[in-house]
């Protein structure tokens, strides 16, 4: 962070293209060519290659989790510290990213596809509803924390890549909860990586960072954007996330008590915001519909596999009798 205020600034002398309201990303340069372009494309392609190759490794190894750092892990490290130096460089440089060539749906949601994966693989530690784990989940959640990994790490370069660096208030509350994501990403097989105070700090930010944004950007004479992701995520924290860090019930209501009393006071000065469009169920709802999407897509997958393997098994089968059949004398 502190290289990216000192590279600073980096959009002074480049055209931008003219803002085009609603889910149109604004920093992209309006006289964008094949070398700018590739500028962000192919070191993108090289460091999300290289992260898989190390998951790739670390899994392949089956290490143990260690208080400390295998050998992939201090890779992973080095690797994520040198791209984001090379993508500061680019930036400053060419100015350009991946949204050049991508809409912005596709960076917000795959971190949004991620956080509904995060709800399925720990279903099974902390529940989904209060600590109640949701049983017909936890197939799907196995397969998730089993593969996660590839598709986290794809989700968390790729929009990182999406943007130039840039100083506006959103990029650098962005970019920083980006590397916090890279960090945990470089620390899979170590206990650094499974510390649940550690993954739910990670999970609340997103929300902080929502509400950072939508105070920032969207109107701030209407508290329904910022109570919407503010409130709605501090649902989702005490109906889910809460119940996943070893607290007694004491120590679970010290800190449910204030949150609630918030929540309580805002909607009694802004009833009007409670329910409608940017009421306070839409986040939760959101988080957990699209939890359970994603289990059901992923057990198609898990069932297309399996489909796909008994067929492969049987094929074998038939040529082996085959083979037997023609070799008996």
């Amino acid at each position: 962070m502190a290289v990216i205020v000192l590279a600073a600034p980096y959009s002074a002398g480049v055209n931008l293209t003219p803002d085009r309201g609603l889910m149109w990303y604004y920093w992209q340069r309006a006289d964008a060519d094949v070398w700018s372009r590739l500028s962000a494309w192919l070191p993108y392609a090289v460091h999300q290659i290289g992260m898989w190759w190390l998951i790739a490794q670390g899994r392949s190894a089956r290490p143990r989790y260690v208080l400390g750092l295998h050998w992939f892990n201090v890779w992973a490290l080095a690797w994520n510290a040198a791209f984001i130096l090379i993508h500061i460089v680019q930036t400053k440089i060419f100015y350009d990213g991946l949204a050049q060539d991508v809409h912005e749906a596709t960076s917000m949601g795959s971190v949004v596809l991620m956080l509904w994966l995060i709800l399925l693989l720990e279903n099974k530690r902390r529940g989904m509803f209060f600590g109640i784990r949701a049983p017909f989940l936890e197939t799907a959640g196995e397969a998730v924390r089993r593969y996660h990994g590839y598709y986290f790490s794809w989700a968390i370069i790729y929009t990182f890549w999406y943007h130039p660096v840039e100083m506006t208030s959103g990029h650098l509350a962005g970019f920083a909860y980006m590397f916090l994501l890279l960090l945990q990403g470089s620390l899979f097989f170590t206990r650094f990586h499974t510390n649940r105070w550690w993954t739910v700090s990670l999970e609340v930010l997103f929300i902080v960072h929502a509400v950072f944004v939508s105070w920032f950007i969207m109107n701030r004479n209407q508290p329904g954007p910022l109570s919407m992701f503010l409130f709605g995520g501090m649902a989702l924290f005490l109906i889910t996330q809460l119940h996943g860090l070893g607290l007694t019930t004491r120590g679970k209501l010290a800190i449910a008590a204030p949150l609630l009393a918030s929540m309580v006071w805002f909607y009694s000065q802004y009833p009007d915001t409670l329910m409608g469009v940017m009421g306070l169920p839409r986040l939760p709802a959101i988080q957990y519909l699209g939890a359970y999407l994603m289990a059901g897509m992923v057990m198609l997958l898990i069932l297309a596999t399996r489909r796909w393997a008994r067929s492969e098994a049987a094929a074998l089968s038939g040529s082996a009798a085959q083979v037997k059949r023609h070799s008996a004398p």
